[in-house]
């Protein structure tokens, strides 16, 4: 072969591995809207400079420059406010003072002002994950680019005793997938308007090169978690490779019989997250991959139900932080999850063609909700009504298997005292379970009382956990602590997000945009791909809704009007290839 045409295929080989590597991801540079707080102020001078539109490119006019000078004792320090949360870095561009010295800075990320302000190790002040607190050298008259984390705020402090600093430039650095939102929502109210794009927002942050659970901390694959995620994507974003790009990391890393994360029901939710991902996409190329894994995955799973039905998980029995310490509701919902993973199972090997399995996970459902409902009559029996031991996630997860009427999990568990007891992660499943017991009302009022808190108090994404207790004498996010208020993000949280460790950017809270696009809209998924699309709304107090839902085949139009005698009209426009039942 000749020598050139071996080096132009050497080449072209070289150009393929460094495109299969690049980032799928888009950058963009953000000024920020507001200076939150300065120290030594005197000791600053040009700082609104900072607000200016920048370029990131260093200059010598010298024009528009935002100096910081330290004096013995007296260091200066700004904070920064993006705006909202971010998924990324900072850049920062320096001008000439008179020494051309690197100067030493110190910078702080935080996803409140009272974080950014925080020092490691105090109210679970961590780097873990993520560096959000560090030192490093800024060069004269140059550009530096620094972070990787989840973050609104940014504070810097100028260290040395006489040191001096020239910023033209403090410019934050959102790395995010740049997609559309194929999927919409808007009604009369502008509060639910807001949660809806809040929660799509959320999941748009955490879906980087993988779908993670959160930008700051938990940027891993918890596949129990990314079932919320998924049915956000599902409703907002339609197809997306991140998707099956994080299920099969955490198959292939998760050889059986472990379970994936080292959590039981997280291998169920991985099955889950399967059934619903193949009836919104219609995908069988991809559903035929996980064959293997998945049929050996509910074989494995039937081993774990004994002979009277009753489920035996080993491994980390869990649901959700806030039931982890009541093992009663843990057992009754895994229990409920054990039956839906095994309905789920029938459903995808009959798809798959695997008869035998398919007719075992049946004959093993049955036995689990036989063994459930006689638990279920011994109770009654006694005088006591069917029970989810105190819990509204045990309830919710045994409404959606069937093992509780809905309205019962509604009127014992769910609906009392409103949003008090909900979860962000199992909030999704308890406003599914109270749809189903015909209490969309009482889900829109859950909805805004307990996601729309969060916005109150300043956030820009949902968090990793919110209880309506916090609230009473309760700061803001986005502003320093005024004195005898608590502070939100450093004196909450529990388990593994005490304090300032707390994710205040978990896409696990984002269930209200699915719900509201599955039962306000009202899109339910009858047929693999959209095939068949049912739309029933369900209006509550709302005056009129319009939105968008993506099919495979396209987007489906949809807008319902409450009319004076309080019937509904409906216009729909969906693409050919999608039958839509009214």
């Amino acid at each position: 072969m000749n020598k050139h045409l071996i080096l132009f295929f050497f080449l072209c080989c070289s150009f393929l591995t460094s495109a299969q590597q690049r980032d799928t991801r888009t950058r963009e540079y953000l000024s920020p809207t507001r200076i939150v707080w300065q120290q030594s102020g005197d000791q600053i001078s040009g700082i609104n400079n900072l607000l200016l539109p920048g370029n990131g490119q260093s200059d010598l006019a010298n024009t528009r420059i935002c100096v910081m000078k330290n004096k013995p004792g007296e260091p200066v320090s700004i904070l920064l406010d993006f705006g909202r949360e971010l998924q990324g870095g900072v850049q920062v561009v320096t001008g000439m003072p008179a020494s051309q010295l690197p100067v030493s800075v110190r910078i702080r990320f935080g996803e409140s002002v009272s974080e950014a302000m925080s020092e490691i190790g105090v109210k679970g002040a961590t780097n873990d994950h993520a560096m959000r607190d560090f030192t490093l050298k800024l060069p004269w008259l140059g550009v530096t680019e620094v972070g990787n984390s989840g973050f609104r705020f940014v504070r810097i402090d100028l260290l040395g005793d006489e040191a001096e600093l020239h910023l033209k430039e403090v410019r934050a650095i959102s790395t995010f997938l740049d997609i559309p939102y194929k999927g919409s929502f808007k009604c009369n109210d502008e509060r639910l308007n807001k949660i809806w794009q809040t929660g799509a927002y959320t999941v748009h942050l955490n879906m980087q090169e993988y779908l993670w659970d959160g930008i700051k901390r938990d940027r891993l694959v918890w596949v129990g978690d990314l079932h919320p995620e998924v049915m956000t994507v599902n409703s907002v974003f339609g197809y997306h490779e991140v998707v099956p790009k994080s299920l099969d990391l955490i198959r292939d890393i998760t050889p059986l019989p472990q379970w994936m994360n080292g959590i039981s029901s997280y291998s169920i939710w991985w099955l889950l997250i399967h059934r619903d991902w193949y009836f919104y996409q219609g995908d069988l190329d991809y559903l035929k991959e996980q064959k293997a894994y998945l049929t050996s995955l509910l074989q494995h799973l039937i081993s774990k139900v004994d002979k009277d039905g009753r489920e035996q998980l080993d491994g980390n029995r869990f649901l959700d932080w806030p039931s982890s310490e009541n093992p009663a509701a843990i057992d009754a919902g895994l229990q409920a999850l054990m039956i839906q993973a095994l309905r789920a199972g029938e459903e995808l090997c009959t798809i798959l063609d695997e008869k035998v399995l398919a007719a075992e996970c049946q004959a093993t459902a049955k036995r689990a909700v036989k063994a459930a409902s006689i638990i279920t009559k011994a109770m009654l029996k006694s005088g006591k009504a069917p029970d989810a031991p105190g819990s509204k996630q045990a309830a919710a997860l045994m409404a959606i298997s069937g093992l509780m009427s809905p309205k019962e999990a509604d009127n014992s568990y769910l609906s009392v005292n409103g949003g008090h007891g909900f979860s962000t992660f199992y909030g999704y499943y308890m406003l599914r379970a109270m749809a189903l017991a015909g209490n969309y009302d009482g889900a829109m009022t859950v909805i805004r009382d307990y996601w729309g808190a969060m916005l109150d108090l300043g956030a820009t994404t949902f968090w990793e956990d919110f209880n309506l207790d916090w609230l009473p004498g309760a700061g803001r996010i986005d502003e320093l602590v005024a004195p005898g208020k608590k502070d939100i993000h450093g004196d909450y949280g529990a388990y593994c997000y005490e304090g300032f460790r707390h994710s205040l950017c978990h896409g696990w809270a984002s269930g209200p945009t699915a719900w509201l696009s599955e039962y306000v809209l009202g899109v339910q998924i009858i047929e693999p791909g959209c095939r068949v699309v049912k739309i029933t709304p369900h209006l509550g107090d709302l005056e009129w809704v319009e939105g968008t839902f993506p099919t495979p085949y396209g987007t489906i139009r949809i807008r319902h009007e409450k009319q004076p005698g309080g019937t509904i009209k409906s216009e729909i426009n969906a693409p050919e290839e999608v039958k839509v039942i009214r």
